[in-house]
């Protein structure tokens, strides 16, 4: 039974919470901590919500240039942000395409990269655009890079006590651009597969596939070839490297043979939008 509800004004406050209670539960939009709480899957001594820190709200441009997106940013924000991303424009468009409109004003970006579902749209994202995840304990701050962050089904670097408050993108390079492409059974749905897949530098292509696996699924190899040639030779070359990596299971989105078959078509998806003007991408 709910024996508390606290509503913290400053990250230092609410960690000071989370250490006194290790069974309270943040809540940041809700989405997801909602329909637990109506389905008694988690039944939580208190719920400590982090709607009033300024600290974790909003889109901003640091002094080195990166940006920073607050934990509490609401998904809508980020699909509608104006600012120049360069490769991380891949996250701008996985936003736009969570759920739907009203998810997308409920639902933030700390809360469901807490979560840590696979099928989610923000980690294969965040993976390929090499974003950083800003976490905060009682006393602490320390970065990690998104893929160290996701650890396994529904577990992250999270350690007890943490929470998330921002996810940190590099710095936008000239010419840099990202897309991402989803497979799902309806608009809105979880995906069955997706490819995150961001050019910067050079031509330097990173790709990242997600809801084939624990985590996001990544090949150094199947980058580096996809950075050299994107022929169809190619192409077919490194989504067999993603297919080998894939670890999907079966369930009611799709079998796993099927995740794993979803893979070459999404990655030439990708591809072929990386190809046009990034004007069109950012």
């Amino acid at each position: 039974m709910l024996q508390g509800f606290f509503l913290p004004e400053t990250v230092d406050q609410a960690t000071a919470l989370l250490a006194q209670d290790p069974e309270a539960k943040l809540m940041a939009g809700g989405a997801t901590l909602v329909a637990m709480l109506n389905a008694r899957v988690i039944e939580p001594a208190a719920l400590i919500s982090l709607s009033a820190i300024p600290e974790i709200q909003g889109i901003s441009v640091l002094p080195d240039g990166r940006i920073r997106i607050g934990a509490f940013t609401r998904h809508r924000e980020t699909a509608q942000c104006t600012l120049h991303l360069g490769a991380a424009a891949v996250l701008r468009h996985a936003a736009s395409q969570i759920a739907n409109a009203t998810v997308r004003n409920m639902g933030t970006i700390g809360g469901s990269i807490s979560f840590a579902d696979p099928g989610l749209d923000y980690p294969p994202a965040l993976v390929a655009a090499q974003a950083e995840v800003e976490l905060a304990g009682r006393g602490s701050r320390r970065l990690l890079s998104a893929q160290d962050f996701f650890q396994d089904w529904y577990l992250t670097a999270l350690e007890p006590g943490e929470m998330v408050t921002a996810v940190i993108l590099p710095k936008p390079q000239a010419g840099a651009h990202g897309v991402y492409i989803k497979h799902a059974r309806v608009a809105g749905d979880y995906a069955t597969a997706s490819v995150a897949a961001c050019v910067s530098g050079p031509g330097h292509i990173r790709v990242a596939v997600g809801a084939c696996g624990p985590v996001p699924i990544r090949d150094d190899e199947a980058d580096a070839l996809l950075s050299e040639d994107r022929s169809e030779s190619a192409l077919a070359r490194a989504a067999a490297l993603l297919q080998a990596r894939a670890d999907p299971l079966d369930d009611v989105r799709g079998s796993a043979d099927y995740r794993r078959a979803l893979i070459p078509r999404l990655l030439l998806r990708a591809v072929r939008q990386l190809a046009l003007p990034s004007g069109a991408l950012q």
